[in-house]
């Protein structure tokens, strides 16, 4: 992903597997990750852990921006086992 690709990448939109699968919702990108909101950044997990986390995705998942939409190249359920927690 460029850097002119990830500033197009804003708060709030869709983050959406290659498979159009539900990820998550961006609430930023810090450095080079984005961070998925705390409400909407359990998507695929089942244990309680996950619940009410902020969890990192790296930019290099990116496939690119369409619309209000952020793409990955990993399908819905690659992409939440890449999920980094915050410390």
């Amino acid at each position: 992903m460029s850097e002119e690709q990830a500033k197009g990448i804003r708060e709030h939109m869709e983050v959406i597997g290659a498979d159009g699968v539900h990820v998550g919702t961006v609430d930023g990108v810090e450095g080079d990750r984005i961070k998925l909101t705390k409400n909407d950044s359990d998507a695929g997990f089942e244990q309680e852990s996950h619940h009410g986390h902020h969890h990192y995705l790296s930019l290099g998942l990116v496939a690119g921006v369409e619309g209000d939409k952020v793409r990955l190249s990993a399908s819905g359920a690659n992409a939440a086992e890449l999920f980094i927690e915050e410390a």
